[in-house]
């Protein structure tokens, strides 16, 4: 089983966030605003179908399992925290949280069901956020001109969907989770994913009245499509997952661990996991 440390930031997101935080580009704002709108909602999710797991198990498994179910708990309960902060900042610029709504009452479908397939999403999920991560993580300057608070705000945040990756995936297939029930599930999610990120960036931007700039068209197209952009340089690894011999393990780098240690100084460490019903 893998230890997960559990780490606190040590940034302010009382003080405002500027409309266009991310570097003055209207369009990357409005983008990563929409991400983190959706990670509350998200995050609470998998934490209950990791628990949930767990107690699915065998109780003779379950304690070889505990200790990196913890880590992975508290680790999207610092997530879930932070950014609730942050969608907090963001709201102040008129902008309004469509997905979460949308996204809770799609996931009561899974209720009652076998928890083996609210972790089929659980790891589809990881993945997408694991490969964005493993990208932000590789184009350091694409956060060059952000303020260093917001640059270590995702960093921080894209190390650690790094560092738990496998726990979902492992899991499920430790309750004897079938591949074609994991692929058919990631099929789903990347449609949902996809069309709930387009449209609540494209709801960011018109509440901002960015949305028809010609500026706004270019920097998607870039941020996207580029060399290494973010379509053309994941295309790949999301790929990877349909394969039957796929384990979250074969792709990554060591950027989340070199990030992690050169930035020490912003986060302490916590002993003891975040209770997981403390809901932000």
């Amino acid at each position: 089983m893998s230890t997960l440390t559990i780490r606190r930031l040590l940034i302010d997101l009382e003080s405002p966030v500027s409309r266009h935080w991310f570097a003055g580009d209207p369009f990357r704002t409005a983008f990563f605003n929409a991400l983190s709108m959706s990670f509350p909602v998200g995050e609470q999710f998998f934490i209950d179908s990791v628990r949930q797991g767990l107690a699915a198990l065998p109780r003779e498994a379950q304690a070889q399992w505990r200790g990196e179910v913890q880590g992975f708990i508290g680790q999207e309960a610092t997530h879930r925290h932070i950014h609730a902060l942050f969608n907090a900042q963001i709201e102040k610029h008129g902008l309004h949280n469509d997905w979460a709504p949308r996204a809770r009452e799609r996931l009561k479908q899974l209720e009652g069901l076998d928890p083996r397939h609210a972790l089929g999403v659980t790891a589809a999920n990881e993945h997408f956020t694991a490969i964005l991560a493993e990208w932000l993580l590789g184009h350091p300057d694409l956060l060059q001109a952000v303020e260093p608070r917001l640059q270590t705000l995702w960093l921080w945040h894209s190390a650690e969907e790094v560092e738990h990756k496998s726990t979902a995936f492992d899991l499920y297939r430790a309750l004897g989770g079938n591949e074609a029930w994991r692929r058919i599930w990631f099929r789903r999610v990347t449609l949902i994913f996809l069309l709930d990120t387009l449209r609540q960036t494209l709801h960011n931007l018109k509440r901002d009245r960015t949305l028809w700039r010609w500026h706004t068209f270019m920097s998607a197209l870039q941020f996207f499509f580029s060399r290494t952009g973010l379509v053309r340089k994941t295309f790949k690894p999301w790929r990877a997952y349909l394969r039957p011999d796929f384990h979250p393990s074969q792709l990554g780098s060591p950027l989340s661990e070199h990030w992690l240690q050169a930035n020490a100084a912003q986060f302490a460490l916590i002993d003891r996991p975040v209770k997981p019903s403390l809901r932000c």
